[in-house]
């Protein structure tokens, strides 16, 4: 291992050490903004880094509803969540089904009248190792993406207003940001488009991942100056990052009492199904940052890319 690339790993699990250390320091009674009638979804809660927001969540005081595609799953979820005591529901969540995200909708409604914190987990992601396929780029683009985007805007509207402001986290990863070293689009001028809030747009956002799966089904895609690594995974990332941004602008203007903040964090390489277990951090770990934006209580942070509670750029 270089000089580098081993100083890189010190000051990593260096911070590691200090977020571990972080997690054990109760929240005072001032920053406990929050009680038992705060009603916390996570989606894709079933397993990995889901399940440990839940259960962070959970522990922290909050109603932590979970959901699943598969109800059957969520519930078994759901009680090996409760055996600690806590205050857990469980509800079907297909991201990727318009009528099964209306259903939820209307259950939260008339079960909880609203919800105060949002956690978009659920995502896909096919490859492995060293792998770079985009077989299933369609649905990781549909899921990553356009089901988290349609989360957002479904649930907006029920989230309660409070003096705290309600908060949409989403789990993304710096495979999408714009402006990595080794990991990035490599039209400058797009780049440019997406990093600047007067030009980014639902729009363009949208154009970006169709060009991109337009090229896919042209098997053009590898000279199309996309992301090297994990492609499909990165791009999909990459508009939920922007998508992030956009909605943050939009939402800024609200009235004191209606505030919502949301914000994005990379979890790391977990160790969890979705990396073939092959990753080098716990999803106790992983789901910490996701768990500490979703708690803020005395920064109104917005619009805004994290990595172990620490702002990155996008």
């Amino acid at each position: 291992m270089s000089g580098k690339k081993e100083r890189n790993k010190e000051r990593r699990e260096k911070r590691l050490q200090e977020i571990s250390l972080l997690r054990t320091i109760p929240y005072s009674d001032h920053q406990r903004w929050w009680s038992q009638e705060t009603v916390a979804v996570v989606t894709g809660a079933n397993r990995g880094i889901g399940f440990e927001i839940a259960r962070q969540l959970a522990g922290h005081g909050l109603t932590v509803i979970l959901t699943s595609r598969n109800i059957s799953v969520g519930i078994e979820a759901t009680k090996a969540l409760q055996e600690g005591g806590f205050s857990y529901d469980v509800h079907q969540l297909d991201i990727l089904d318009g009528e099964s995200i209306s259903a939820f909708v209307e259950w939260i409604k008339q079960k909880y009248g609203g919800i105060d914190i949002l956690v978009n987990n659920a995502g896909v992601n096919y490859n492995l190792g060293f792998d770079n396929s985009v077989e299933f780029a369609r649905q990781v683009v549909d899921t990553n993406y356009y089901g988290t985007k349609n989360m957002i805007k479904a649930m907006i509207p029920v989230m309660k207003p409070s003096a705290a402001g309600a908060r949409i986290v989403n789990v993304s990863s710096r495979l999408g940001r714009l402006n990595g070293r080794r990991n990035r689009i490599q039209d400058a001028t797009l780049r440019e488009k997406l990093t600047n809030l007067e030009t980014l747009s639902e729009e363009l956002i949208d154009r970006t991942v169709s060009s991109f799966l337009q090229q896919v089904e042209d098997e053009t895609w590898q000279s199309g100056g996309w992301p090297q690594t994990f492609t499909d995974y990165s791009v999909s990332k990459l508009a939920v990052n922007a998508h992030t941004r956009l909605v943050a602008k939009e939402l800024c203007d609200r009235p004191q009492g209606e505030k919502i903040y949301i914000n994005c964090y990379c979890p790391g390489w977990v160790k969890t199904a979705m990396t073939g277990w092959a990753g080098n951090i716990s999803p106790e770990v992983a789901a910490d940052t996701g768990v500490w934006l979703s708690l803020l209580s005395d920064q109104a942070i917005t619009g805004k890319f994290f990595a172990e509670r620490r702002e990155i750029n996008f």
